[in-house]
């Protein structure tokens, strides 16, 4: 079992900048595929990028060159740094952890990031 909680939402400023972070706690196997999804007011979750335990990276069209996702295996931990924020980001951050072996999924709670001025 995988308990994750994730921290470091606000509100910030267009152009502005956010970290959050994911803490896990239980096993975190090598082969878990961990990710960053959100859920903004009215729209369905999607994904935002995921990183696979050798560093792998895959981002969403729409926060390429502005998010960067990493992870440190040594403390399961893993974080998404949001920089040129824009009013369109705002939305709940939910991480995620995929085990391809038991096809389970284990989410955090969720963090609220506002862009606004």
């Amino acid at each position: 079992q995988v308990q994750l909680v994730d921290s470091g939402g606000g509100l910030v400023q267009p152009g502005g900048s956010l970290k959050l972070s994911c803490a896990a706690s239980g096993t975190i196997f090598s082969t878990d595929v961990m990710a960053w999804y959100r859920q903004a007011p009215g729209k369905e979750r999607e994904l935002v990028a995921y990183i696979s335990s050798g560093g792998s990276t895959s981002y969403a069209d729409s926060v390429k060159s502005r998010f960067t996702i990493s992870r440190d295996n040594a403390k399961n931990t893993m974080y998404l740094q949001m920089n040129s924020l824009k009013p369109e980001d705002t939305a709940v951050y939910y991480c995620n952890v995929f085990r391809g072996e038991s096809l389970s999924n284990y989410w955090g709670q969720g963090t609220q990031v506002t862009v606004s001025s």
